[in-house]
């Protein structure tokens, strides 16, 4: 987003107006004061944006998606997280994303990858106002569907 410069008139003590100028760098800094985004604002919109594309099957790295599937299993707990393989860097008026996912067997990955950045980068920006400066994506591993059975065929050893 570019500076945005505007005129403002003002009053001098003797009555006369005399013109200054502001310089608002985004829509978060108006001349009523600054609009302010915590990072796990722009994680959670980033991490749903994401789950959106069709092709993401998980998303974070083989740890931290291990240590969700534990956290689902206990009675109360609140599902997955939607802010899991998000990564996030919050400044005044720009956001840097980074995201780790799982695809799907068979999903051409740089196609995905470009269709993700371009979901992600216009829900934070639409939602927040925030420049999103970069997305970066890390493929961490390609999900393959089972066979469909337990059936592993008959024993090669008696």
């Amino acid at each position: 987003m570019a500076d945005v410069t505007s005129k403002t008139p003002d009053r001098t003590a003797s009555g006369s107006e005399q013109s200054t100028e502001v310089v608002t760098n985004s829509r978060l800094n108006t001349g009523d004061g600054k609009i302010t985004v915590a990072q796990g604002v722009v994680s959670k919109i980033a991490g749903v944006a994401c789950r959106e594309i069709s092709g993401v099957h998980a998303m974070g790295t083989s740890g931290t998606r291990a240590f969700g599937a534990i956290r689902e299993r206990i009675p109360g707990s609140s599902g997955p997280s939607v802010t899991q393989g998000v990564g996030v860097e919050v400044g005044e008026s720009q956001a840097a994303i980074d995201l780790d996912i799982v695809v799907e067997y068979g999903v051409a990955i740089a196609d995905l990858g470009q269709s993700i950045q371009r979901n992600v980068k216009q829900a934070v920006e639409r939602m927040t106002g925030l420049e999103v400066v970069e997305v970066n994506v890390s493929v961490d591993d390609v999900y393959l569907p089972d066979s469909g059975g337990d059936d592993e065929g008959p024993s090669r050893v008696a």
